[in-house]
């Protein structure tokens, strides 16, 4: 009888508690329904079942569902159904809680009645949870919104869901088998789900969220000694190379001609090297004289076709003087064909050259790519026929298209540039940022190969000597990029800076890396732009890396992930870059996030993005988001606080011109775009197919299909996004006012871009390329 009553206060008192709690809640953020997973009562109310799915009490004692691995090897693994209230005639909001300690590399998606919410790879619609390797948000919870399809909401109080789980996703996987992995280890915790009306999700009080991780504890370790490792690996390559008698590779060979001029490497004029590398070119020679599409897809060369030959003509640049007895001689093949070796070489540069500006492409980081082995093979043309090379004002068109300093016109024709964007399409925005589809991420931190484009340019070892616009210009882009570093903590707590990547458009991971300068890739290294330009800001935030020791973590952290050559060659500047930056006078830049800098907004609105700044809350917007073939009405958002995180996708109000086409979503589960990517098996559909989406109109002169992902074809005139205590109006135009309707819940709200109160006014309107922002926070967190 005891037991009995035990359970029964029990059991009552969960009830009493989770009604309070939703009552509480749904005052808040237009809850519909809550469901706590691993609470017995909750989840008979919403009739779960697992398989493979077990019940665990982990992140502060708080009760989880886990779905675990199969039995046999496969890349799906368990499964959680259930049921959940809707609104039948509002817009519906599903949002699932995480722990943030929690890095998983597993994937979970979202099913409603059958059908998958969301895509696998870069859709507008994300799913439920991307998996990742790095803790994304320490010590706290985080949540994930996503809107459900009206139509499946319409007329409907309830729906079935799943929550199926999946092995992590290998993106650039050019086989299902390469890209879906199994999944070999337990999901991530799933605690608790919602379905509510209003887009920003806010918990009830009452929900535990953690403790907010002390953000100024400082690393003591590693320090410089990993420059001792570096230099180590980097000589260990060097002397591997120096004594192999195989002809050397493109990355090899530059590697090395770089190596050559760093004082404490064993190749620092070593007398071998200029004779290794020029014998290495001629192998190089030989093999395209057989097989001319060596060009473009060199088997040792990553991404051979945005290369072609602009690695070797960057080695022979480094070695132009040591190179010149070499260039008078003859080379003899293994049939007694002999040719003079300038002309050999020269064949070489031209014919990569002619390859690269036939065949340039759009997104920036792959334009400036080809484009820098434009002019990497025509400057070394120059050295060795000069009579067939470009001058260099034709050259630097391809580069300064590339950075966005002339409109980017695209591939050659035999009719002059092929211009797919129109004459008046440029790579980055007027602010300095990429330009693509909104804001870019992580393949959006360029700085590492603009920094690599104006070097090209300059004379070797005198960074002083490049082109000066292009300098300017990555000054620029070193000064966009930080408004998108965040504060919080590394991977085991420490004080650090983050790189946004939720609202980055090509971006798949959350959170982003450790970041302060520029981003630590296979081919940068974190100070690499800073020591090239030595621009006042940008030493000041290298010099804020230092203050915090997350440099020499970074790069740790760097040698660990790859052992290839890429990465070693990458790391050879890196100790003379320290110590350049060590020894500036100090500066009084800091990264503008940072605590201690001014609120404030930025905005950029030809990538239709905002960053908010406000005491320690931050909020990035994007509201051009993943609009690639048609307008989605659809922002990504990522609303930072001390206590938890938010990460969601959200419906907004836009105005556009209408061409009059329209673009339905295929029936694709995986890829957002192409051709829906790798085919999964089983009877998968999406619950997005079918809808119709308008086409804004295309700009005259460019040749356009309905369906095609175009630059135009989802961006809208005028964005007004309400999210909690925000109201964001942009408008993208250079020639129109657009007027701001003010809700009556958003009278009195303050405008953060004059800090004044706009009382009780009813409209503003916006101009040309202008943002307006307001805010009015109440105890609820919503207006």
């Amino acid at each position: 009888m005891i037991t009995i009553d035990r359970v029964a206060k029990k059991y009552i008192a969960s009830v009493v508690m989770m009604l309070l709690f939703t009552m509480s809640a749904s005052a808040q953020s237009g809850l519909v329904d809550m469901l706590v997973a691993g609470e017995p009562v909750s989840e008979r109310q919403h009739n779960v079942q697992g398989i493979r799915s077990e019940i665990k009490q982990d992140a502060l004692q708080e009760p989880s569902r886990i779905l675990l691995a199969p039995e046999t090897a496969s890349w799906e693994g368990g499964k959680l159904s259930f049921t959940m209230k809707v609104d039948p005639e509002k817009e519906n909001y599903f949002t699932a809680r995480f722990w943030g300690s929690e890095a998983n590399p597993n994937t979970l998606v979202l099913f409603c009645e059958g059908k998958q919410i969301g895509y696998h790879h870069l859709g507008d619609y994300d799913i439920l949870y991307l998996g990742d390797e790095a803790p994304a948000y320490n010590d706290r919870f985080f949540y994930n919104t996503t809107p459900l399809p009206l139509a499946l909401t319409k007329g409907r109080t309830e729906l079935h869901f799943e929550i199926r789980s999946r092995g992590p996703a290998w993106r650039y996987g050019q086989s299902f088998e390469q890209y879906q992995k199994n999944m070999i280890k337990p999901s991530c915790g799933i605690y608790r789900l919602y379905t509510h009306t209003q887009s920003c999700f806010v918990p009830s009080p009452q929900e535990k969220q953690g403790i907010v991780p002390d953000g100024n504890t400082i690393r003591k370790s590693p320090g410089s000694e990993v420059l001792l490792k570096v230099k180590e690996r980097v000589n260990l390559a060097l002397e591997a190379l120096m004594h192999t008698a195989q002809p050397l590779s493109q990355q090899e060979m530059f590697f090395m001609a770089k190596a050559w001029h760093v004082r404490w490497t064993v190749a620092y004029r070593a007398a071998t090297i200029p004779s290794q590398i020029a014998k290495s070119i001629d192998a190089f020679y030989w093999n395209q004289k057989r097989n001319p599409k060596l060009v473009t897809y060199d088997p040792q060369q990553y991404n051979p076709d945005w290369f072609g030959f602009g690695t070797i003509g960057n080695a022979i640049l480094l070695l132009e003087n040591e190179f010149t007895p070499f260039l008078k001689e003859t080379v003899t093949d293994s049939t007694g064909y002999t040719v003079n070796r300038k002309q050999a070489w020269a064949e070489l540069m031209l014919a990569s050259r002619e390859y690269l500006r036939t065949h340039r492409r759009q997104y920036t980081n792959q334009s400036m790519i080809i484009d820098m082995n434009i002019y990497l093979s025509n400057k070394a043309l120059a050295i060795l026929a000069p009579e067939k090379a470009f001058s260099e004002r034709e050259a630097l068109r391809y580069i300064y298209e590339a950075v966005g300093l002339q409109p980017w016109l695209g591939s050659d024709t035999d009719h002059g540039p092929e211009k797919p964007l129109g004459e008046n399409y440029f790579q980055l925005t007027d602010k300095g940022l990429t330009k693509e589809l909104g804001y870019v991420g992580y393949y959006g931190e360029v700085l590492d190969w603009v920094t690599q484009i104006y070097t090209a340019t300059c004379r070797p070892l005198d960074p002083s000597s490049g082109d000066k616009r292009i300098r300017e210009q990555l000054v620029k882009m070193a000064n966009a990029r930080v408004v998108f570093r965040y504060p919080t903590v590394d991977a085991e707590g420490y004080k650090a800076m983050r790189i946004e990547t939720i609202t980055g458009w090509r971006d798949t991971h959350y959170p982003g890396d450790v970041t302060y300068t520029e981003r630590q890739g296979w081919d940068a290294s974190p100070f690499l732009s800073v020591v090239t330009t030595l621009d006042n800001q940008s030493v000041g935030y290298a010099q804020q890396m230092l203050e915090e020791n997350q440099f020499f973590k970074t790069v740790e952290d760097k040698m660990a992930t790859s052992t290839n050559l890429r990465v070693t060659q990458s790391l050879l500047p890196i100790p003379d870059q320290y110590e350049t930056i060590k020894s500036q006078p100090p500066r009084k830049y800091r990264l503008p996030m940072y605590a201690s800098e001014p609120d404030g907004i930025w905005s950029d609105e030809e990538d239709g993005v905002v960053a908010v700044k406000q005491g320690e809350d931050i909020l990035y917007v994007s509201l051009y988001w993943r609009a690639r073939h048609a307008v989605n009405y659809l922002a990504r958002i990522h609303y930072i606080t001390p206590g938890y995180d938010r990460v969601a996708v959200v419906r907004q109000h836009c105005e556009f011109i209408p061409s009059g086409l329209q673009y339905t979503r295929p029936d694709h589960i995986d890829f957002g775009f192409g051709n829906g990517g790798h085919q999964y098996p089983g009877d998968l559909h999406s619950a997005h197919a079918g809808e119709n989406l308008p086409i804004a109109k295309i700009p005259a002169g460019i040749a356009y299909n309905a369906g095609d992902e175009n630059s135009y074809a989802g961006k809208a005139d005028f964005y007004v996004l309400v999210y909690g205590p925000y109201l964001i109006a942009m408008n993208t135009t250079r020639d129109r006012t657009y007027t701001l309707s003010i809700p009556g819940n958003f009278s009195n709200a303050r405008d953060l871009s004059s800090g004044k109160t706009i009382g009780s006014i009813r409209s503003i309107p916006v101009s040309s390329r202008k943002t307006i922002v307001l805010y009015k926070k109440t105890t609820a967190g919503n207006p």
